[in-house]
């Protein structure tokens, strides 16, 4: 069977994501739209409150999330925890902090599976799991399925093993007052919105993308 086209963000070696140029040499997932759009929320919301701030930035993949809210944050933010399981994307992190010219005093970047090295408590806890369910991998794009790292799609059978394993411990390194941004699959919020009382979360709100689909949840402590 012939392979799909490379999609052109990997043959050009990097994306525009909130005025961050982020590299893609060690093939992290493509930086979504969909993210875009709520992290512009975020950084908007975070400048407005105009206060100090540190950031857990988990399943970072390219460095992405915490880096726009690093950079377009600058005068507020104290300190960002960046962590991902895979190898190559701890090196793609780093490199992405350095070509945005992010000071590294305000970051640090972890190999580390969900919160294994992490220790201390944060105001905002960004993540974006694998969160495709292996039920579903026929609606996946063939590009995608053929060229984006498969450990960076798929949650499980149901897409909800990493999202489980996340909000498990999450609330343990969660600020008084601050807030979990976690990206989903639109497919799942039901079941998540049953999940959340169940891991002891009472104050949450979904949030559509600019598509018109459920793509956030943001909890507050």
């Amino acid at each position: 069977m012939t392979k799909s086209k490379e999609p052109i963000e990997y043959k050009r070696g990097y994306v525009n994501f909130l005025g961050c140029k982020i590299d893609l040499r060690f093939r992290p997932m493509i930086p979504r739209k969909e993210t875009a759009f709520w992290v512009k929320q975020v950084i908007r919301d975070i400048c407005k409150k105009g206060e100090k701030f540190a950031f857990l930035d988990v399943f970072s993949g390219s460095g992405c999330i915490g880096l726009s809210v690093l950079k377009n944050c600058s005068k507020w933010a104290k300190m960002g925890i960046f962590n991902d399981i895979d190898k190559g994307f701890v090196k793609q992190i780093k490199i992405n902090l350095k070509l945005n010219k992010i000071n590294p005093k305000k970051y640090r970047v972890l190999q580390s599976d969900v919160f294994q090295k992490i220790s201390g408590t944060y105001d905002y806890i960004f993540a974006n799991p694998p969160y495709v369910g292996l039920d579903n991998r026929h609606l996946v794009q063939e590009s995608v399925l053929d060229w984006e790292p498969l450990i960076a799609i798929f949650g499980g059978e149901d897409g909800l093993l990493y999202i489980k394993k996340f909000l498990k411990d999450a609330k343990k390194y969660l600020n008084k007052g601050g807030k979990i941004y976690l990206e989903f699959d639109h497919l799942r919020k039901t079941e998540i919105e049953k999940l959340l009382p169940q891991l002891g979360y009472k104050n949450f709100q979904f949030h559509k993308d600019q598509f018109g689909k459920w793509r956030m949840v943001c909890i507050k402590n």
